[in-house]
C-alpha cells in the first residue's frame, strides 16, 4: 500500500473517532471545553517596544522607500467554520514559515511590488488528523507545497502616515492555492516606525476556486468559505 493512502486511511480513521467522541460528549461540550480556541483574528499589536517612535512623529516618505523583508514573528493560515451535528466550530490553522518582500517607491507613498510564500505543508491546527486531510486531500501539499500572494496593482497613499498611526487599504493581487490562481482582494492594516512594519489582513476565499473540495462526514461538515489570514513583520533591507 503506497505510504499516500495509508496517510488518508489514517486521517479517515481518526476523523470518525472524533465523530464518535463528538456524539459521546455533545458537540456544544466539545466545541467549549475540549476542542482548542480558534486563534485571534490577525490585529496590529500595539507593542510600543516593537515602534520605539513617539506616537505621532512625523515619518520622512522619501525614506521608507525601497524593499522590506519579511522577519520573524510572521505567520499565516487559515480560518473556517465547522460544523458538528449543528454546532458551529471555528478552526484556524498557522504556520511562522512566512517568507516575502514588499517594494516601496521612491516617494514613500506606494508599494509598487508585494510578494509572498507560505509553506502550506507547515500548516497546523489542533488535531493532526485534520491537518493530515488538509495537507494530503484537501490541498495536496505533496505536489503544491507552498501558496502564494503577488500584488497585481500599486497601492498608493495621500500621505504618509505618523509613526505607529495604523493605515488600512485594500490589496490586488493574484492568491495562488493547490496549484491554482486566482485574483482576490486583501484588506490589509500597516503601521510603521519607519525600520520596522506591521501588516495585518486577511482574504475572503471560497474553496471551490482553487478546486479544494470542503469535507462533509455527516457528522461534521466544512463551511465552503473561509479566509487566508496574515499577521506579519517587516524590516527594511
Amino acid at each position: 500500500m503506497k505510504k499516500s493512502q495509508k496517510v488518508l486511511i489514517g486521517a479517515g480513521v481518526c476523523l470518525l473517532a472524533l465523530g464518535a467522541a463528538v456524539a459521546i460528549v455533545g458537540p456544544s461540550i466539545y466545541r467549549d471545553y475540549i476542542a482548542a480556541p480558534a486563534a485571534d483574528t490577525p490585529a496590529l499589536s500595539a507593542d510600543e517596544s516593537m515602534l520605539p517612535l513617539e506616537s505621532g512623529d512625523a515619518l520622512d516618505p522619501a525614506s521608507l522607500g525601497g524593499v522590506w523583508n519579511v522577519s520573524e514573528g510572521s505567520e499565516a493560515g487559515y480560518r473556517v467554520d465547522e460544523v458538528l451535528n449543528g454546532t458551529d466550530v471555528t478552526v484556524t490553522g498557522r504556520t511562522d514559515e512566512v517568507d516575502g518582500s514588499f517594494t516601496i517607491a521612491e516617494t514613500g507613498l506606494t508599494l509598487e511590488a508585494a510578494e509572498l510564500t507560505v509553506d502550506v505543508a507547515s500548516i497546523a491546527t489542533d488535531q493532526p488528523q485534520r491537518d493530515a486531510y488538509f495537507r494530503g486531500q484537501a490541498l495536496r501539499t505533496d505536489e503544491h507545497p507552498e501558496a502564494t500572494f503577488t500584488l497585481t496593482e500599486p497601492v498608493t497613499l495621500d500621505e504618509a502616515p505618523a509613526a505607529g498611526d495604523a493605515v488600512t487599504a485594500l490589496a490586488a493581487g493574484d492568491l495562488t492555492i493547490a496549484g491554482v490562481t486566482r485574483a482576490v482582494t486583501a484588506e490589509v492594516q500597516v503601521r510603521s516606525d519607519g525600520q520596522t512594519a506591521e501588516i495585518v489582513g486577511s482574504i475572503p476565499i471560497a474553496f471551490a476556486d482553487f478546486g479544494v473540495e470542503a469535507p462533509n462526514l455527516g457528522f461534521v461538515s466544512v463551511e465552503p468559505n473561509g479566509f487566508v489570514e496574515f499577521q506579519l513583520t517587516a524590516e527594511r533591507e
